[in-house]
This record gives C-alpha cells, structure tokens and sequence, in this order.
C-alpha cells in the first residue's frame, strides 16, 4: 500500500509539472481504462470521424501530421469535438474555462479593457474569439455599460453552429434589448479596417499543434497512422518550415533539445495573429491561457511537451482515443506569442499571471461587494470562485495573461505583478 501510495504521489507531482491548464477532478493523468465509457451513440459518433480520418490518412500515403489529426478530431464539420453538438463546459461537459464560474473574471477583464475602449471613443468594437456559453459577453456588457465604455459592436467568432445558438438564447435572454443589439456572430474576422479590441480566452492552447521530436541532432515531425481500427504515431522528417521553427526557439534556449526531446511548436502562430487582428489600426489584443515564457515551456524535463486531452474533467495523455468526444490541448509559448504580435506590429503591454491580472483590475472592489451578501450560500459560492481564479493550485499561476498595444495605453492593467522580464 505504501509503495502504491508512493507512486500515486510521484503522478500527482509529474502532473503538476506536465499537465497545468483547467481545473480538473481528478489530481493527476489517468489512462483510458480509467476513464468512464462514452455511450453508443457518442461511440457511433467517435466512428464516423474515425473514418473520415483513416480515409485522410490513406489519401495522404499512410500517414497525416499530428497536426492535421488534432484539425480534424476538433474542427471537422459537423464531426470534430467543437464542431459537432456534444457539451463541452461546465459539470455536463469535459472542463470548465474562468468565464464559466461565475461574473468574476468576466468583470474584472472588462474593467482593464475599458480605458482602451474609451480611449477610441464611440466606434470601438469588441471581437470576441470563441464565446464559450455566452457567460463572459453577458458580464461584459453589463460591466462596461457601468463603466460607460460600450463598444459599437460586440461581435463572437464562433465556429460552433450549436454554441452559436446556445449563446444568442442566453444573451437575449439576459440583456436588455439596447445591450443585446450591439451583439453580432461572424464566421471570420472583420474584413474591414476598424478599432478596438481583440479577447481571446482559452483559444491559442486549441489551435492544432504540430508535434516535434529531436534525433541525432536533425529534426522530426510526429505523424498519425492508421493502427487497424485506431491510430498510432510515428516520426517523419520534418519540413523546412517546421525545423527552422524548431531551430528558431532552440537559439533561445541556453541548451540544446537532448536526443529524444519531443514537445509542441505553432510556426503559424504569426499567420494566425495577423489573420484575427484583420484591419485593426488602433487598439489592443488580450490573450488568456495557460501556458509559460519559453525557457519554461521547453524545460529539459517537460520532454514529451504539454499535450494532453481532456475528458468529463479527467485529463489523460492519449490523444489518439475517440476522436470528436475529447478535447485535445497543447500549452501557449507565450514568447511565441508577443513575437508573433510585435511582428503584426503590436507593442508588448504586459504579461502576468492570471491572479495579478484579476488583483490588479477591480479584484478588490469584488471582494468588498461578495463581503456584503447576506445569502450565506451564495456568499461562500462566490469566494470559492475567487479562490478558483487565483489560488496558485488552481488557475491563479497556471493562467496567464498578455496584452498587446498599437496606439493606445493598454499596460496598466498589468501593474500588478507584471512578468515581461521572463519572456
């Protein structure tokens, strides 16, 4: 039993350690006979995008990139795991993201954007990436319509038919008619040139990853085969674009990778800002995930990268198991992400944890307000929330929080505990 006792302690450290990101029910990563079985018809549902990818891979000489398969296993229409209907947040689904737990994050972070909002004045707009329930535009709204700093436009990028609808009930269920107006859906970025900001929660960390590994010094990429009915991954020489992406974060390391390194790397990372950015000339970015500066994403013994799925609250390490029923996820390389931004000509307004962030934006006005609850209940729920938010064991430290500025004063809302040197 000790020895047992033992090991159970050594999973739970390593999952400290390779595993960071939501709150999860379960203490360390579990393997698939741990977790509970999908019902016949999420299986059958598993089945059909399994074999649209076994047909991809076939079509494509035996093998895909692991980033294709992580495309597909999310993204694919009406298949993939944020394309098709299945829930996904909250105690019914796999996690549960900040805006989710309740007004707290939702409020403090419409507090730090409205200095810029009021700074472009009335034709600012909000642009939304993913909106989750809804949870975080209803709070936001209601906050900067307070704090007199509503945008022109709210709009949510959403790729999900069935979220898109579960957001427009909720929205106008709880917004006023003058509130709910301002809310727009868009399949893509604005196509115009505009001002305001962009809010991404939870995004960066679903982007498909490519996957890479380190032998005898030359640079490989993970790739996914068909393994009778399932998969299995293999290596692959790596093409220029992904080993000179390698060779890139490498130099800013103060080591080599070692023989055998594997771990995650978004070359398309700039494309990608620059894309959602779209025509902005004036305004901010703000990105919350979890992640770490790049000496810590590439720590010598995180060497099998960050990688993990997530599924009914159990995070496990093999992503290749149902595709369409989990949620695959790799860490954000935050150095990654203000070169990406520097280099779609953004300046860097901060970067800290998500507790400072909270702490440093109204975290204390909210504190004084759930003091005057009188439901004990209620009361106690709310501070549970606050410690969700920001105890270190939870999302306080895993979380982090960048700002991106281009011609407007974004950085004092990351005065409180601000960590660009790390970067």
């Amino acid at each position: 039993m000790a020895a047992a006792g033992a090991r159970r302690a050594a999973r739970v450290r390593k999952a400290a350690l390779l595993y960071p990101g939501r709150p999860l029910a379960t203490a360390a990563p579990v393997t698939a006979l741990d977790l509970p079985l999908p019902d016949a018809d999420a299986l059958a549902h598993s089945a059909r995008l399994t074999r649209l990818i076994h047909d991809q891979i076939a079509a494509n000489g035996g093998a895909i990139a692991f980033s294709r398969f992580m495309e597909l296993a999310l993204y694919a229409p009406g298949l993939g795991y944020y394309s098709a209907g299945a829930s996904k947040f909250g105690d019914e689904g796999d996690f549960v993201t900040a805006p989710e737990l309740g007004p707290v994050f939702a409020a403090c972070t419409a507090q730090a954007l409205a200095p810029v909002l009021q700074q472009i004045g009335a034709q600012a707009r909000v642009l939304e990436l993913g909106g989750g329930t809804g949870a975080f535009a209803e709070v936001a709204l209601k906050r900067l319509l307070e704090l007199d700093a509503l945008p022109d436009r709210y709009a949510i990028l959403e790729p999900s038919a069935q979220l898109r609808e579960r957001q427009r009930e909720r929205l106008m269920q709880r917004l006023t008619p003058p509130l709910f107006e301002l809310v727009e859906w868009l399949d893509g970025p604005f196509g115009d040139e505009w001002d305001g900001v962009v809010f991404a929660n939870e995004v960066i960390d679903a982007l498909p990853t490519p996957r890479f590994a380190v032998r005898d010094g030359e640079v490989y990429e993970e790739h996914v085969a068909s393994d009778g009915d399932g998969f299995k991954r293999e290596l692959r020489p790596a093409d220029s674009f992904l080993a000179n992406a390698v060779l890139h974060v490498q130099r800013g390391l103060e080591q080599r990778f070692a023989d055998g390194y594997r771990s995650e790397v978004l070359p398309q990372l700039p494309y990608w800002i620059q894309a959602v950015s779209g025509g902005l000339r004036r305004g901010a970015l703000l990105f919350v995930d979890y992640g770490y500066a790049r000496s810590e994403f590439y720590a010598p013994e995180r060497d099998d990268g960050t990688l993990r799925a997530y599924y009914r609250h159990r995070v496990h390490a093999e992503p290749l198991l149902w595709p369409g029923l989990q949620d695959l996820t790799a860490s954000v390389d935050f150095t990654a992400l203000v070169e990406a931004g520097v280099g779609a000509g953004f300046d860097l307004a901060g970067y800290c944890s998500q507790a400072s962030f909270l702490l440093g934006n109204g975290l204390d006005e909210v504190l004084k307000r759930i003091e005057t609850i009188a439901d004990p209940v209620e009361k106690q729920r709310r501070l549970n929330e606050v410690k969700k938010l920001t105890l270190p064991s939870e999302m306080g430290e895993r979380f982090q929080v960048m700002g991106l500025e281009k011609d407007v004063a974004f950085g004092v809302a990351f005065m409180a505990g601000d960590l660009s040197h790390r970067l």
